[in-house]
């Protein structure tokens, strides 16, 4: 993954991914698109991919910009038995995790914070969404959404202690175009074992949340684990354990 294409980012794409694919320079947001491209019939493993994205969303109603050549701005077409979001979820942390880990230096550690987020060594350098589109009450597809950051600079920002990028913590130049090739293989492998054992085991094993203190939803305690739904498990300070499917995650202690 490591060398410079001389390609351009959508002919190098284009020429390693070899599915559907829609490419822009600028787009508000990725998801936009993909859920559109969904109700149209895109089928699944198509891509939608840009250079900058204004206005990408995070959990929470969040919203954020990808500046042009140092991230990657990805949705992932998904057509599941069932909308089972928290296991797309699963699947798209751990196909960023594996990439990450495959590229990284043994010592480096490679984990997944609950529920969505990828860090390395300690800091974020990922997050995925999953947006479900239906129609008549029936379930059309799911567009993953997936920011990666591969040479974003955080030095001197509120995000310094937090975030950080692939090539400040492998110490090394990677390829845009590489990164996705390798994520998107993995979503192919990983989308056909939603909702499995396989699938929740690898992605547990990556959890860093559990053992820590935390506070989600105004529950403070200790998270325990996450049952085969993606659910944190957190055993308050009375006793009781709570099962959280979402909300705002914060690290105590």
């Amino acid at each position: 993954m490591r060398g410079r294409s001389t390609l351009s980012y959508e002919d190098d794409l284009r020429a390693r991914l070899k599915r559907p694919m829609r490419y822009f320079q600028r787009v508000d947001s990725t998801q936009d698109i993909a859920l559109a491209w969904i109700s149209e019939g895109a089928e699944a493993g198509s891509v939608v991919i840009a250079d900058e994205q204004m206005r990408g969303r995070g959990r929470g109603g969040r919203v954020w910009h990808t500046p042009p050549d140092v991230a990657i701005a990805l949705s992932f077409v998904l057509k599941p038995r069932t909308p089972a979001l928290t296991h797309v979820m699963m699947a798209g942390a751990l196909a960023i995790a594996l990439m990450a880990e495959s590229i990284s230096r043994s010592s480096a550690r490679v984990s997944i914070k609950w529920p969505n987020d990828v860090r390395l060594n300690g800091r974020k350098i990922s997050g995925v969404l999953p947006e479900a589109i239906w129609r008549d009450g029936r379930l059309q597809g799911i567009a993953l959404g997936i920011g990666i950051n591969i040479r974003n600079q955080f030095d001197d920002t509120e995000l310094a202690l937090i975030a950080t990028s692939i090539e400040a913590e492998i110490g090394g130049r990677v390829e845009r175009p590489a990164i996705v090739a390798d994520v998107v293989a993995r979503l192919d492998d990983w989308s056909g074992w939603l909702g499995s054992e396989r699938l929740h085991r690898a992605w547990y094993e990556r959890l860093d949340t559990i053992g820590q203190q935390v506070e989600i939803n105004g529950i403070r305690g200790t998270a325990t684990g996450a049952n085969a739904d993606g659910a944190l498990l957190v055993r308050s300070v009375d006793g009781v354990t709570h099962t959280v499917l979402a909300g705002d995650l914060n690290e105590t202690g």
